[in-house]
C-alpha cells in the first residue's frame, strides 16, 4: 500500500462531489440562512423606517421579536419598541389605545 496514496472514507461509499446528498443538504442550508439573514435585515431597517405608519412599524417589531404590544402603557416594552421603531412612547401607547379600541369595539 501506498504511504502517500490517500485512503477511501471508511463506512462511506466512495460518491463524486456532484451527486453527494450531503452537499446538497448543506448548499441548501446555506441558502435558507442567508435567505433569512436577508429577511431580518429588510425587518430591521423596515421597522424604523418613515415611510412605514407607527401600526406598521410595532407590528414588524412584534414579528422579529415573536411578541405582542402589551396592553399596559406602562409596561417596560413600551420603551424598547419605541427607541427599536424610531418611534416617540406617546406612538406606541396611540397603537396601544387604538388596538384597546378596536378590541372594545367587537367585544
Amino acid at each position: 500500500m501506498n504511504q502517500y496514496k490517500p485512503t477511501p472514507s471508511l463506512g462511506r461509499p466512495s460518491i463524486p462531489s456532484g451527486e453527494d446528498p450531503m452537499m446538497d443538504f448543506r448548499a441548501r442550508l446555506v441558502h435558507q440562512q442567508a435567505e433569512a439573514a436577508e429577511r431580518r435585515r429588510t425587518d430591521l431597517a423596515e421597522q424604523c423606517s418613515r415611510l412605514k405608519t407607527a401600526e406598521e412599524r410595532i407590528r414588524i417589531w412584534e414579528r422579529i421579536h415573536e411578541v405582542t404590544l402589551p396592553r399596559d402603557p406602562a409596561h417596560r416594552l413600551v420603551d424598547i419598541i419605541a427607541a427599536n421603531t424610531g418611534l416617540t412612547d406617546a406612538d406606541v401607547r396611540d397603537e396601544q389605545h387604538r388596538r384597546a379600541t378596536l378590541r372594545a369595539a367587537t367585544a
